[in-house]
């Protein structure tokens, strides 16, 4: 059942009242008694609930998602195994005439 929220343009009582949709709008003032008490328009209030309503949730499903690069994984024995490949190689002569 829906919450409408009344307003008493005689006295300024506001109330909100439970009531069916089906049901008379209420013509009475509780507090006053006078018959200017008129049902306001407001904004509906509702929570969202569960994992989420986003734009992604309703796309075509059929087109693949983009695939993400990884870096490359380097290991201590990949960088020793460089290391000791330069060690071993021979040093350049610079200019020595033989």
């Amino acid at each position: 059942m829906p919450i409408y929220e009344y307003i008493c343009h005689s006295c300024g009582f506001e109330k909100e009242h439970l009531q069916k949709m089906s049901d008379a709008p209420i013509a009475q003032c509780p507090e006053c008694g006078s018959d200017q008490y008129i049902k306001l328009v407001s904004a509906a209030g509702f929570h969202l609930k569960g994992s989420g309503w986003y734009v992604t949730d309703f796309k075509n499903k059929s087109t693949p998602k983009p695939e993400t690069k990884t870096k490359p994984n380097t290991s201590t024995t990949d960088n020793a195994t460089n290391t000791s490949a330069k060690a071993e190689t021979p040093p350049s002569s610079t200019g020595a005439a033989e």
